[in-house]
């Protein structure tokens, strides 16, 4: 019986196989295409999740395989009007020095996060189908297309959304459409355009087009809003003459079509994140307008959360009851992340600050335990701020799947101890999850026992 069967090999099930490979955990991917996803859709990498790849070991290969975003330039009638910056500016410090968001092209997030889980010793199955499955108290079983079966203690849902497995245990999933018009994405090979700027199209009737020039690669990721009504046609021609109605391009100076989408702006979340042994991730969990680049993001965090978790249960004996927070305190995140997409589509919120995912928190999670009589600047629940203690970065101190305690008269037998917490923290005692957040704070360790009893460290 396999630990974890986690069914999708996207952003979200690659990153999970990560965490749970390098936790010892016996997880493995499976995928019903043949390879791994063709196209570009999701091509911004957060700043949080910046440190999550960096925990995870994926940081370098991400940034050599993309780039910074560019300006925006505004087209109208063949001629330049101007550019726009696509970002409100964050300004890096020492708790958070990675602030701008990473321009890489979905396909090469999934070639190094698998790149990767290879390295740490997981696998993807690809063309495995899942049809069915059946659950009871001590595994899930799974049936896929070609009539094999595997059991597993749990299953991880990272299969998009139209999920087939969230389908298979019945979990709904509610939601609004965001914007009736058809929206095309589509990567093209383009003469006549240089790769300075994210080129707009815009029409007078609220349609257009934009070319973006994707970095790292030497395609360029199509944009387009139809009118209502509108039939996409897909195909090579079909994009061409989209350019050519929009640009001052002639249709052939769309020398390639890579690969092409259509979609209508939705949002969706699940009824619940978790099924019994089946847990919920990535688009299977929540669906989304991919204004602001919130999608990819917000799934990454799914599988970073539930990995941590999954490994304490399976090995390092904490109670099941720990799987339970899983849902506590994803699911409110991801309700945030829809409206704040929608937001930021409709034009109601600038890309900037709200959509680096820096400020997300639990602050309300059952996890989250805050002891002290006056808390300080970071409180138990939130994003446990990068510094340096003795001449050591905590994000170096934090890396690897452990726990970490800043602030510590001595060592704690398990954790990984460090004797103060830079002067940005505050006052007082802090325990840092594996995914990189307060779980308890103290003015001492008092206290610090029972919790970790509690989750499982003692």
């Amino acid at each position: 019986m396999r630990d974890v069967l986690i069914v999708g090999a996207g952003p979200t099930g690659l990153a999970l196989g990560v965490d749970l490979a390098r936790r010892g955990v016996d997880a493995l991917i499976v995928e019903r295409a043949q390879g791994l996803f063709p196209g570009s859709r999701g091509k911004g990498i957060q700043p949080r999740t910046q440190e999550v790849f960096d925990d995870l070991g994926a940081l370098d290969a991400i940034r050599a395989a993309g780039g910074p975003y560019p300006a925006r330039m505004i087209w109208k009638d063949g001629e330049r009007l101007g550019e726009q910056p696509m970002f409100e500016p964050v300004e890096a410090d020492e708790g958070a020095p990675y602030t701008q968001p990473l321009m890489v092209a979905q396909w090469r997030t999934q070639e190094v996060l698998y790149a990767r889980l290879v390295e740490v010793g997981g696998g993807v199955d690809f063309g495995r189908e899942v049809t069915g499955l059946e659950q009871d108290a001590e595994g899930v079983s799974v049936r896929f297309a070609d009539g094999a079966a595997v059991r597993a203690r749990y299953v991880v849902a990272a299969d998009g959304g139209r999920s087939a497995v969230r389908r298979a245990v019945g979990v709904g999933m509610a939601g609004e459409t965001v914007d009736p018009s058809p929206f095309l994405v589509a990567d093209v090979r383009v003469k006549g355009l240089d790769r300075e700027y994210w080129h707009a199209f815009p029409g007078a009737d609220g349609t257009g087009v934009a070319l973006c020039p994707l970095a790292g690669t030497d395609v360029f990721q199509l944009a387009g809003k139809l009118a209502e009504g509108t039939e996409l046609d897909l195909s090579l021609d079909g994009v061409r003459g989209l350019v050519a109605a929009y640009t001052h391009l002639d249709a052939e100076d769309v020398t390639e079509l890579h690969w092409a989408s259509e979609f209508r702006p939705r949002t969706g979340l699940a009824d619940r994140f978790r099924a019994g042994r089946v847990f919920l991730a990535g688009d299977a969990a929540h669906v989304h307008s991919p204004a602001g680049g919130q999608g990819l993001n917000t799934s990454v965090q799914d599988a970073y959360n539930l990995g941590w978790k999954l490994g304490a249960v399976l090995r390092d004996g904490a109670p099941q009851a720990l799987l339970d927070t899983y849902e506590e305190e994803r699911r409110p995140n991801a309700a945030a992340m829809l409206g704040l997409s929608t937001s930021v589509h409709r034009g109601e919120v600038q890309r900037g600050k709200a959509t680096v995912q820096l400020g997300l928190g639990y602050p309300e999670s059952s996890l989250s335990e805050e002891t002290r009589a006056v808390p300080s600047a970071v409180r138990a629940g939130d994003r446990a701020p990068d510094g340096t203690v003795d001449g050591v970065r905590l994000f170096d101190a934090f890396r690897g799947p452990h726990w970490t305690l800043l602030g510590a008269p001595a060592p704690v037998a398990g954790l990984h101890t460090l004797p103060a917490a830079p002067q940005s923290y505050g006052p007082g005692v802090f325990l840092v999850r594996p995914d990189g957040y307060v779980g308890w704070a103290g003015d001492t360790t008092a206290g610090l026992d029972a919790y970790l009893a509690r989750v499982g460290r003692r």
